[in-house]
This record gives structure tokens, C-alpha cells and sequence, in this order.
């Protein structure tokens, strides 16, 4: 039976605003997406002269100043990402100190054991962020003042050291995500319309595909976990709890980013008040 005209249109437009969203999160993705093809290639071809790990660093590189070069990138966000990439980089030397995965080839560019090109891999999630931000035009609808979201995100980062030597509070900070964003949207537009969804929502979307990311990553060798030594196996599905909770973290240190510029912007007349208020003139 062949849908009515009017039925048939709006589901031929609801598959075309569907496609330009997924085209905006493929541009929005080109970092990461470029760290994956590097690690595919360089695990395919043996480049000369330098290990693996350390062509990974100079692509990764090359990458970034390509970013800001081009404008793709602002000054202000690269300061943000290379925040985000220490932050990464000293969670990696942590967690690798304690033994939940290893990097076990050789590299010049390594410190305690892990490669430097490791925190762009976390680089490339907050650039991800910030590209969304500006293609989709997001902005944050009832966002928490920042005395309780600072004091939250730093518990979730403190968490995942201090849970292997206290007790795994993650289920409590999950308790304390919901109960702090659960009257936050995020609002984002897609070809002049604007779409919402709920704050809380977006933070576990964004960390399941993180979570499919790295499955792809551990396929190419990236890291290995320790039931990945002797073949290859997904990552545990709980994995994407410890992605959704550092996903809030990049997602503040973005947020705090954007509100700060947008503070200092004509068209914002109100921030830090739980509501952006976005001047109509």
C-alpha cells in the first residue's frame, strides 16, 4: 500500500533532515575519524624510520596544526583540547600503572610507558565537541551553575583513580548526574530547524558510540585491554559507564569554553543563570 502524499513527504523530508544530521557529525568527526584511519594504515603498512606509535604522534600532530591552520579549529578551542589531552594522557599513565591495558609496542615519544599520541585520542573527543557545538549551533537550555557542576565533574575524575584503592562510587555519581541535569536540554539546529533533547540522553549517546570507537581502536591495536592480549575481544560493555562519565567531563570543560566567549558576545544577555537567554535582536 503506498503511503498518502502528505505521509510520504514527511517521511522523504524526516529521512533528508536525518542524512544533513549525520553529515554535520561526519564533519564534526574528522579528527577522530583521521586517528582511526592512521591507526588502520599503520597497522596494514609498516611505515620506515620510526615505530608505530610515533607516527601516530606526528599525524596526530600535523593533524591539529591542519585544524587550527585551516580555521576548522579556533586558538581558544585548541586550548581546550590540549587541556583535555593532559587530562587524558594522566589518566592514561595511571590506568596503565595499575594494569587495566598496556600499550605494548615500542616508541621513542612515551612517558611512563604510555605514547603521547594516547591524549590525542581524548583530544579528539572535545574536538568533536566543539565542532558540533558550532556546525549545530547547540546551545544549553537550564544548564546547572557551575558551582555544582565543577565540583561534580572533578568527583568523576578523582573516581576513576580512587576507585582502585576505595570504593567504586560511579552508581552514586550517575544518581548525582541525573538529579543535577535532569531539567538541562541541549537545543541544536539541523537546515533552520531546531531539535531538543534531553541533556542526560545526549551524554549517554555520545558515550555508546565513544564506546563502539574504541572497539574499533583495540581492533587496530591501539591499546590493549588484558583479555585482548592473546586475540581480539569487544570491550566490555560496561566500559561505556566510565565513557558516558568522562564525556561529562569534556562536555564542562566545552560548555565553560563556549559560555565564557558567548559571555562577551552581543547577541548572549544572560549567562550563569541556569538558562541561556539568547537576545532576539
Amino acid at each position: 500500500m503506498n503511503l498518502p502524499i502528505h505521509k510520504s513527504r514527511h517521511k522523504s523530508w524526516a529521512i533528508k533532515q536525518l542524512v544533513r544530521f549525520g553529515w554535520e557529525q561526519a564533519l564534526s568527526c574528522l579528527f577522530p575519524v583521521v586517528i582511526f584511519a592512521s591507526l588502520a594504515i599503520t597497522q596494514i603498512i609498516s611505515l620506515p624510520f620510526l615505530p608505530r606509535y610515533d607516527w601516530l604522534l606526528i599525524i596526530s600532530l600535523l593533524m591539529q596544526w591542519w585544524m587550527v591552520r585551516s580555521g576548522l579549529e579556533t586558538r581558544d578551542e585548541l586550548k581546550v583540547i590540549t587541556l583535555f589531552h593532559l587530562i587524558g594522557l594522566a589518566l592514561e599513565i595511571f590506568k596503565t600503572h595499575m594494569g587495566s591495558w598496556s600499550y605494548p609496542e615500542e616508541g621513542y615519544f612515551k612517558i611512563f610507558g604510555v605514547p603521547l599520541y594516547s591524549g590525542f585520542m581524548y583530544a579528539s573527543v572535545a574536538s568533536y565537541l566543539c565542532q558540533a557545538w558550532r556546525r549545530l549551533k547547540v546551545e544549553l537550555i537550564k544548564w546547572p551553575p557551575f558551582l555544582v557542576v565543577i565540583p561534580l565533574a572533578a568527583a568523576i575524575y578523582l573516581n576513576f583513580f580512587t576507585h582502585h584503592y576505595w570504593t567504586d562510587v560511579r552508581l552514586w555519581l550517575f544518581g548525582l548526574v541525573l538529579i543535577v541535569f535532569w531539567k538541562s536540554w541541549v537545543t541544536y539546529e539541523v537546515d533552520g530547524i531546531r531539535y531538543r533533547m534531553p541533556l542526560a540522553l545526549s551524554f549517554v549517546l555520545i558515550g555508546f558510540f565513544i564506546w563502539i570507537a574504541e572497539n574499533i581502536a583495540t581492533f587496530f591495536g591501539a591499546w590493549k585491554y588484558p583479555n585482548q592480549t592473546d586475540a581480539w575481544s569487544l570491550v566490555h560493555l560496561g566500559k561505556v559507564s566510565s565513557w558516558v562519565l568522562l564525556v561529562i567531563i569534556s562536555f564542562l570543560i566545552v560548555a565553560t569554553l563556549k559560555q565564557v566567549k558567548g559571555k562577551n558576545s552581543p547577541k548572549v544577555s544572560k549567562i550563569y543563570q541556569g538558562v541561556i537567554q539568547i537576545d532576539k535582536k
